[in-house]
């Protein structure tokens, strides 16, 4: 209850406060290219339910027809806006709409395309027991993904499928089994911090 509470409480107070940086950026979206200024995807929620997850639009229009479902660094269908929304991970704001319907946390594991989903052994599918979040640790470790999916050539869906995704899952179950509301501060205060660290690929088994 408390979690949702501060959910309510602070996707209610950001939506509300930025709103006039939201609408700024939506201008500069429709000028820099054609296109909606929200990218609308399909994504796996608590329960296995699809939902519908915000972002505003990084890409040009029809991106999803032009390459990869997965996107790496320099990938020339990211706009020059779109660059620095990602960067900065601006990007990720409207998903304060998700958080405010229930259908997202704003700390928890990071929802995943279905069709990665299906992939999902039997224990990695505990992830779903809770609710999506915008911020995880899995979040924080991965926060450079395209660039390190920049050196995996052809293979994006090979090296996701195989090495970054397991990661991600695994420290997913391990926020499951710890999670508590002052662990969810220091999630989100890291997350918060990452935004002005150096970029650098994430350590250990997946370099």
């Amino acid at each position: 209850m408390l979690k949702r509470i501060f959910d309510v409480i602070i996707s209610t107070f950001f939506l509300f406060a930025f709103s006039p940086f939201f609408l700024l950026i939506a201008m500069f979206i429709k000028l820099d290219s054609e296109g909606p200024v929200l990218h609308r995807a399909r994504r796996i929620g608590k329960g296995g339910k699809p939902f519908t997850l915000y972002k505003f639009r990084t890409m040009v229009a029809d991106a999803s027809n032009q390459g990869p479902g997965i996107t790496r660094d320099a990938d020339p269908r990211i706009t020059r806006v779109g660059r620095f929304l990602r960067k900065m991970k601006i990007d990720e704001m409207p998903q304060l709409i998700n958080v405010l319907k229930g259908e997202m946390s704003i700390v928890g594991p990071r929802p995943e395309d279905p069709r990665y989903v299906a992939h999902y052994t039997p224990e990695q599918r505990r992830v779903l027991s809770v609710r999506p979040g915008m911020a995880s640790p899995a979040f924080n470790k991965y926060r450079h993904e395209e660039e390190l999916l920049a050196a995996a050539g052809d293979d994006l869906e090979r090296v996701y499928l195989t090495q970054i995704l397991p990661d991600k899952l695994r420290l997913d179950l391990e926020y499951i089994e710890q999670q508590s509301f002052p662990y969810d501060l220091a999630v989100l205060a890291q997350a918060a911090l990452s935004l002005f660290e150096r970029n650098e690929a994430p350590t250990g088994e997946h370099q």
